[in-house]
């Protein structure tokens, strides 16, 4: 999926999204998955729109200890993590309304 969201994986999940200074929205997905490519550029939008979320992706085929870890059981998952945990989880695939009505309380 060509984009402008970096994707993490198992190796450097710990160095980009634990432990990175501002809160970081990992996307979980994977090439075969439908409403994962309907997320995507909703995703990139809000990505584009502010620069104080960084937002990545994960895609759970290739990256299968950080999904278990985090139980990502369907996708997409989006978890927002802050301060090296996670501060909130959403399954499924939302319009960008809906998404940013759903990260706002966190991100607050």
């Amino acid at each position: 999926m060509a984009g402008t969201l970096s994707d993490v994986t198992d190796s450097n999940f710990q160095a980009e999204v634990l432990e990175a200074d501002g809160p970081v929205l990992v996307d979980f997905w994977a090439p075969w998955c439908g409403p994962c490519r309907v997320v995507a550029p909703v995703l990139e939008e809000i990505a584009a729109e502010r620069p104080e979320l960084k937002i990545v992706k994960l895609n759970v085929d290739e990256n299968q200890q950080t999904a278990a870890n985090f139980e990502v059981l369907s996708i997409p998952t989006m978890i927002l993590f802050k301060n090296g945990a996670a501060a909130k989880k959403i399954i499924g695939a939302y319009p960008k309304r809906k998404l940013e009505a759903e990260l706002e309380p966190a991100l607050a």
